[in-house]
């Protein structure tokens, strides 16, 4: 499983109402009595959700020395369906239309052949089904931080999540909350007494007449900043080509940043589309920097950061904070086992996190307008240096 071995690629959830203070053995018990594979999947319309030992996709051993390390519970979580292929359904229904239709002076089938073929075809499904040709089975590392309420879920948010969120919560009686950049913004705000200022932040305009309103991709449904994300990363671009790459964090460690390898950037206001750079330096192209004066607005970069000697390579994903690609670099000559793996992995999260915080400070405060200002200028003289290079 990625989070014991190998490249890391997760997303976060805030756990609320677990009053237990480590894990025993009733919580494997409840992982047990809820295994994956306990009830087939025989209908179309079913969707099993259940929890794997962490081992292999059929899995079915829990126990507290396994699946409890270092304060956090390792397991996975498989999800199995049984549905058939809309292109098959498909193909089903057109031979049930023809064949029903072939004797019809129109050839076109009538409206009672259409149910006719629909319900031939519902049945079909319901026969191929039970055969378990199409059952599929995936599998989901999750890592339980007991220590710090969190949970890492080893995919990204959609239908994947929300059953194994749903299964965690019935379960054990949680609450789970997705953290994205404008979720942590807001907890900053809440913990320094800064949430009115947080709650009336509105997107920047880092270009002249490229104001955003909405965000194309901001979600409908959520009320946090997290066009916070898009921001940080353009902040953060600007601070290492023009400042520093160290960073004071709030608790007084420092960290070192570079960013590397890709960079996506896209209309903010979903009219100039999207741009992805991959390159050793991405930020120092000519296109990158084009591709901002244009308004767009950076959704996820590669980086690495350095932070009390341990060094990370990631991918930022900026609104969802998500992170994939993340390789721990490990000393050859110290020893690194599963229980250091995971106090990395929290290492990593935090981190993350308290480089954003010094965004949120900044964003807050009077500070900001000389940050945003200084920012348009390098942007446009930017601009000004690619027009005389082309002339």
């Amino acid at each position: 499983m990625p989070f014991l071995g190998g490249s890391l690629a997760f997303e976060r959830f805030d756990v609320s109402g677990f009053d237990a203070p480590q894990f025993i053995d009733e919580h494997i018990e409840i992982l047990d009595s809820h295994r994956a594979g306990q009830t087939q999947t025989s209908s179309t319309e079913n969707i099993h959700v259940g929890f794997l030992g962490g081992s292999h996709l059929f899995d079915p051993d829990f126990d507290i020395s396994k699946n409890v390390i270092n304060d956090a519970l390792h397991c996975g979580v498989r999800i199995d369906t049984n549905q058939i292929p809309a292109a098959i359904r498909n193909a089903w229904l057109q031979m049930e239309l023809a064949a029903l239709a072939k004797d019809n002076s129109s050839g076109v089938p009538t409206k009672a052949q259409r149910k006719e073929a629909k319900e031939a075809v519902e049945q079909r499904c319901d026969v191929e089904a039970a055969t378990g040709k199409y059952r599929k089975m995936q599998q989901f590392p999750i890592l339980w931080d007991q220590r710090n309420s969190m949970l890492y879920f080893g995919g990204s948010t959609g239908t994947a999540s929300g059953h194994c969120a749903d299964l965690l919560e019935r379960t054990f009686e949680i609450e789970l909350r997705h953290v994205s950049a404008g979720t942590i913004a807001m907890q900053w705000g809440r913990d320094n007494k800064k949430l009115a200022e947080v709650e009336d932040l509105v997107p920047a305009c880092f270009v002249p007449n490229h104001h955003h309103g909405d965000i194309a991709w901001t979600s409908e449904h959520s009320q946090a900043p997290d066009f916070l994300g898009n921001e940080f990363l353009l902040w953060l671009w600007w601070t290492l080509e023009n400042e520093t790459d160290t960073f004071e964090l709030p608790d007084e460690s420092e960290v070192a940043v570079m960013l590397n390898k890709t960079l996506t950037l896209e209309c903010p206001a979903g009219e100039s589309g999207k741009e992805v750079i991959s390159a050793e330096a991405p930020t120092r192209l000519p296109e990158a920097m084009q591709a901002v004066r244009c308004g767009k607005l950076p959704r996820k970069t590669g980086m690495t950061v350095v932070r009390d000697g341990q060094q990370f390579d990631l991918v930022l994903q900026a609104e969802t904070f998500a992170i994939s690609g993340a390789k721990i670099h490990v000393d050859e000559d110290i020893e690194f086992g599963v229980e250091d793996r995971i106090d990395a992995i929290r290492t990593l999260s935090e981190t993350i996190d308290l480089m954003f915080h010094v965004f949120c400070a900044r964003r807050v405060s009077s500070a900001w307008s000389k940050d945003l200002g200084e920012i348009v200028n390098w942007l446009g003289a930017s601009d000004q240096q690619d027009q005389k290079s082309a002339a």
